[in-house]
């Protein structure tokens, strides 16, 4: 619990003692919570997290930006860059801040912990930013442990709708929707899933509008495979697969895990398309040239990019920010589907 002594208000900004003498530690361990170090034990964070909130304590460098004026620099804190979608959209935030005439500095997360991305807003406010974009997990960016200066405008990408920030999105629900029915109109029974990170909002969004179809159509639902994005996750998933007679269809969620699955049931002697169905997700520039050609639903991650600039900027000049509709998805056919094969 916070002690009920704070400084006085309305004379000056709250400091870095101001917090240590509300949360009953010392300034060091402020210090330590404020760099998202992790030798903080749980409760001591939180204590001293819920002080910040309460003074409205942010580093010097973001106070001054408030007092003085913009400094033309936004944050973005992105975990991972090694997806071709956080790729793509970086690429748009960064052309899109561009043409506002704002400079981009950007924080790269090893781990996606509340640690972490707290410390992240700590850099970035020592930094003088005028407001972040955040791409990070869902269940990351939503936890108490997480300390956003207040005041800092912050658009979150890849997040759910009960964000307390804007927030930019693909449909994903529509786009694993289109995937799922494509396979069920070509004819298959039921089709198996591939899934993303359970730590993922768009992994878990697509697995649920899957399970939502077959539900529908009175399907056999299946305990997805649960993959890490990368094109080996997806080949493991096949080996196993491909020891399942019963399968004729396959919805992986990303492309790099279809990629992996198709080589893994090339290797097993099951052929695409004419034994086994796969659709992929996010269109990535080299699907096309996959073996067979990958079926897959295109997302539009330079729109996502571009809004969720605009929308930062938006607050930044106080300007009036409409809700976002999420971004369609589209299916793109190429030559990895078919329909099942004729039982004997």
């Amino acid at each position: 619990m916070v002690m009920s002594r704070s400084p006085a208000r309305g004379r000056r900004e709250a400091s870095l003692a101001d917090v240590a003498q509300v949360a009953g530690v010392s300034a060091q361990t402020v210090s330590r919570v404020a760099m998202g170090k992790e030798q903080v034990r749980p409760e001591t964070r939180e204590r001293v997290i819920e002080a910040m909130r309460e003074l409205g304590y942010r580093p010097n460098g973001a106070a001054r930006a408030l007092k003085y004026g913009r400094f033309r620099t936004i944050g973005v804190i992105m975990f991972t860059l090694a997806t071709y979608g956080n790729m793509r959209t970086l690429g748009a935030i960064s052309d899109e801040a561009t043409r506002a005439g704002y400079s981009l500095t950007l924080i790269s997360l090893e781990a996606a912990t509340q640690a972490s991305v707290s410390g992240a807003f700590a850099q970035l406010s020592e930094q003088a930013v005028d407001g972040v974009v955040l791409v990070v997990p869902a269940d990351i960016a939503r936890g108490r442990g997480v300390m956003i200066p207040p005041g800092l405008p912050v658009v979150v990408i890849d997040s759910s709708p009960d964000e307390t920030h804007p927030f930019v999105d693909h449909d994903q629900a529509q786009g694993a929707r289109l995937a799922t029915e494509h396979l069920l109109d070509l004819g298959h029974r039921t089709v198996w899933h591939v899934a993303g990170p359970t730590g993922s909002w768009s992994a878990k969004r697509r697995r649920e509008s899957w399970a939502d179809v077959l539900a529908e159509r009175g399907c056999e639902l299946l305990e997805p495979f649960v993959g890490d994005w990368s094109a080996d996750s997806g080949w493991a998933a096949g080996q196993r697969l491909a020891e399942l007679p019963q399968v004729t269809a396959v919805f992986a969620a990303n492309d790099q895990m279809a990629l992996g699955l198709m080589r893994a049931l090339h290797e097993a002697g099951r052929s695409v398309p004419a034994e086994i169905s796969v659709v992929g997700f996010d269109d990535t520039p080299d699907s096309g040239n996959y073996w067979p050609p990958l079926t897959t639903v295109h997302q539009h991650f330079e729109l996502v990019g571009r809004e969720a600039l605009q929308a930062l900027v938006g607050q930044i000049e106080q300007q009036p920010v409409a809700e976002l509709p999420l971004v369609a998805t589209e299916l793109v056919l190429r030559a990895s589907t078919a329909p099942p094969p004729k039982l004997p």
